[in-house]
């Protein structure tokens, strides 16, 4: 599987929150009211649900939203083909919202789910956590196959360098995959590099990202951090392969990062 296919495979996996303003279509003629159909193939482009009048330019309104993605991390498991769009909808406990991020009704979405997932290498189990002493709890997790060792080849192949500040000490530098694991499940050569665990992180939500001249671009809300805004034009401290500048390329695709 290639950087750009990987790539699209990212989409939904990753979080961010931000906010902004949207341009909201309203009808020139009776103003905002049910949803506008708007048509690819037919002249006027737009057709007013409520007045039925159509149009070619419906007015806008700026309206301030958030925009939430969510994250799993390495919790993170491809369910895609087990559940068709309708059945999905069905098992949330609102089926008719129109949020994209809907609550699960957990009973009917296990109850939905085959009862065999070992064709995916999945048992399907519910997890009560516990209560330890000392403030701790004890829970299940799921831990990457082969990390220690794809840490450990990275580590002798660039010592303890950060491929974005440089030398570090070897306990706050993690392996980086430079697409998703979560939905790959493959240690892919040239596909990793250490980072620092901060940078790894800020990577891995798209607020760093690598040109293709090798050159670090920082995203504007890290500007007031020093730490972080110094980086911005600075030169990786490796060299990168050209595959690696591929998966680097995916990354800014994925993120939708403007950066040359």
């Amino acid at each position: 599987m290639g950087p750009e296919a990987i790539a699209r495979r990212f989409r939904g996996r990753e979080s961010r929150e931000r906010t902004g303003n949207e341009g909201a279509k309203k009808c020139p003629y009776c103003g905002p009211g049910r949803s506008l159909d708007e048509r690819l193939t037919l002249t006027p482009r737009y057709k007013c649900g409520r007045c039925k009048n159509e149009f070619d330019v419906p007015l806008t309104d700026n309206i301030d939203v958030t925009v939430y993605r969510t994250h799993h991390g390495e919790a993170w498991i491809d369910l895609a083909g087990e559940l068709t769009a309708e059945q999905l909808r069905s098992v949330c406990k609102s089926p008719k919202s129109q949020l994209s991020i809907r609550e699960l009704d957990w009973s009917a979405f296990t109850a939905s789910l085959s009862t065999d997932l070992s064709h995916r290498g999945l048992t399907l189990m519910n997890s009560v956590s516990v209560q330890l002493s000392g403030g701790f709890t004890d829970r299940i997790t799921r831990v990457r196959s082969g990390q220690p060792a794809f840490r450990a080849q990275l580590m002798q192949k660039y010592a303890s360098n950060c491929a974005f500040s440089g030398a570090m000490p070897h306990e706050v530098l993690e392996a980086a995959h430079l697409y998703s694991y979560a939905q790959v499940g493959e240690h892919h050569d040239e596909g990793g590099l250490l980072l620092r665990r901060d940078l790894h992180r800020l990577f891995d939500f798209g607020k760093i990202s690598v040109r293709n001249d090798a050159t670090i671009a920082v995203h504007k809300s890290l500007e007031p951090f020093e730490l972080y805004g110094q980086l911005h034009g600075r030169s990786l401290t490796i060299e990168p392969t050209q595959r690696q500048r591929q998966w680097f390329a995916a990354h800014r695709t994925m993120w939708r990062v403007d950066a040359a």
